[in-house]
């Protein structure tokens, strides 16, 4: 695979949320909002057009990914995804939506959804969803022969786990913020200077750097450089 940004359609009726999705995917490094629908048709529509014919090639679509909530005003989201797949394109789509019935979770699965994503969530398990769905399709990505265990590790950043549920007195507001802290930041930070930034006791910063170690999503490494006991820095894991 290619290192262009993934584009993404979101489609949700809501404007409001869809406008939310727009700005989480915006949010993200390697990922680009390619368009945003609001009904089905709107969404097949944009599909179509982002098709490109190479000649000797099949179709082609520039969207790479869609986001789908399932109830819209039109036609029901899986119905969405069979008519996406009687066309051919090959597009993944990841589910996000309130809906919990478990008959439409087996039909999204029957139908080649990767995730199922329930609102509703915050910012930061978002991303790591999307980050896994990114190594997901940069591991399968490539025009060539795979291994049995390449394709075991693909899959197994589909499954990868997101945030854990919150500590207690930890606010996912309050995580959000110290993430795309660290995720903007160009080198590694200490719990202090994560601190001073975002206005926060170094106690407080502490335990959500501790909570994104625990999670997996972030590094922590000793800094030396001075007397006594070396102080730890922080840094998000993608920048590996």
């Amino acid at each position: 695979m290619s290192s262009r940004s993934l584009r993404v359609l979101v489609v949700d009726d809501e404007p409001i949320t869809a406008a939310a999705h727009a700005e989480y995917v915006g949010r993200l490094s390697g990922f680009e909002v390619a368009g945003i629908a609001g009904t089905g048709s709107e969404a097949l529509r944009l599909l179509r057009e982002s098709v490109k014919t190479d000649p000797g090639q099949s179709a082609l679509s520039s969207i790479d990914l869609v986001l789908l909530d399932m109830n819209l005003p039109d036609f029901h989201g899986i119905e969405l995804c069979r008519r996406i797949r009687s066309t051919g394109l090959d597009v993944d789509i990841i589910a996000i939506t309130a809906v919990r019935d478990v008959a439409v979770v087996r039909a999204a699965v029957s139908f080649g959804i990767v995730l199922y994503l329930i609102k509703p969530f915050t910012f930061t398990t978002f991303a790591a969803k999307l980050d896994g769905y990114r190594k997901y399709s940069a591991g399968l990505g490539q025009d060539t022969l795979t291994t049995q265990s390449e394709v075991d590790a693909s899959f197994a950043m589909l499954r990868s786990p997101g945030q854990p549920q919150l500590d207690k007195g930890l606010s996912a507001e309050t995580l959000d913020t110290i993430v795309a802290t660290i995720r903007d930041s160009s080198s590694p930070a200490s719990a202090g200077e994560i601190a001073a930034a975002l206005s926060l006791s170094r106690v407080t910063a502490r335990r959500y750097l501790e909570h994104l170690f625990a999670a997996g999503v972030v590094e922590r490494v000793p800094r030396y450089g001075s007397p006594g006991r070396p102080e730890l820095e922080y840094r998000w894991r993608d920048g590996e």
